[in-house]
């Protein structure tokens, strides 16, 4: 099933069980993903979609900072229940050892030596992991990789 469809079926079962944080949050996913593919003029694929995704991850976490530092705990709960619902559409994370293998076997491949290459090496990374690792931890791990 694709994540459009995961997150329709989603929005169905939301529906009937009245969960109103549930359904606004996918409608929400749902409606960034159509704006990245009216964006980009074309279908946005499963990695895209990853993507979109977890960048809705990253702002409600920056969200729910604020408000606690804001003395807003109502309002970060709320966004730290968002996020919740959002991770049930991604792929499962990678273990540090299974990114680190990932890392290796590409420098490997494209015979990387130094840390000038890392931007080749993070370029060649990217695709494999589709939304399994943000690219803070893929760049730290690649520049560990490299001896940076």
């Amino acid at each position: 099933m694709s994540l459009a469809d995961d997150l329709t079926a989603s929005m169905k079962d939301a529906m009937r069980a009245k969960e109103t944080l549930a359904l606004d949050t996918i409608r929400m996913a749902k409606s960034a993903l159509k704006n990245k593919e009216i964006e980009k003029m074309a279908p946005v694929t499963e990695a895209e979609g990853f993507a979109v995704l977890q960048t809705l991850v990253k702002q409600r976490q920056e969200a729910a900072g604020q408000y606690r530092s804001g003395n807003r705990e109502d309002l970060a709960k709320k966004e730290e229940a968002e996020i919740e619902i959002l991770r049930r559409f991604l792929p499962q994370a990678l273990s540090d050892g299974e990114l680190q293998a990932i890392i290796k076997e590409t420098i490997a491949e494209i015979g990387a030596t130094d840390i000038k290459q890392m931007g080749l090496v993070i370029k060649a990374v990217m695709p494999q992991i589709a939304g399994r690792a943000d690219g803070a931890r893929v760049s730290a791990a690649v520049k560990a990789a490299l001896g940076g």
